[in-house]
């Protein structure tokens, strides 16, 4: 393994963003791979199986790095969200509702951003945003229930491209 105990903070964080940059490229270029093999349609499918694995793989990862392990509610996912890999390149915030659920909104998202530049519409991502949302507050805690307020294509205000509502689902809590 490489030994990163030379590097100075800066570089530290500065290698955690190309990082992160450099996942997001890989991924997008693996999307466009699929897509113009197969078509969006079955891009997308492909993608959503890819992140149902992959969104459990990083929650599990970010809980244990973080000492979050089990069902660890409502907290434990709002902390989780800002360690993910994408936490670094996109603009997010998290509002709380009332003692059991909250809002998540991806203010900037890296990818829709581009594609705005480039004066193409939103990439239809809610089918993929279902799978991954959903499977990460699962595995941060199976009794997070998540709900997409908006996420392309549909429309959303200016303020956000996605939002997401997480609640303790009552019943399963009572079962405990």
């Amino acid at each position: 393994m490489t030994d990163l105990s030379h590097l100075t903070r800066t570089q530290l964080l500065g290698m955690l963003d190309d990082f992160a940059k450099n996942w997001l490229a890989h991924d997008g270029l693996w999307f466009q791979a699929v897509e113009n093999e197969f078509g969006l349609e079955k891009a997308i499918s492909c993608d959503a199986e890819a992140w149902r694995s992959f969104s459990v793989i990083e929650a599990k990862r970010i809980l244990k790095r973080h000492d979050m392990e089990g069902s660890s509610g409502l907290e434990s996912l709002k902390k989780a969200l800002n360690y993910r890999l994408y936490a670094r390149l996109n603009d997010q915030e998290i509002s709380d509702e009332s003692e059991n659920s909250f809002v998540f909104r991806m203010k900037d998202c890296r990818v829709q951003s581009a594609r705005k530049r480039k004066g193409l519409s939103d990439f239809p991502c809610k089918s993929v945003g279902l799978v991954e949302y959903t499977e990460f507050a699962n595995a941060v805690d199976p009794r997070i229930k998540t709900l997409c307020i908006a996420c392309p294509p549909d429309e959303h205000p200016e303020e956000y491209y996605c939002a997401w509502r997480f609640s303790l689902n009552q019943e399963k809590q009572e079962e405990r």
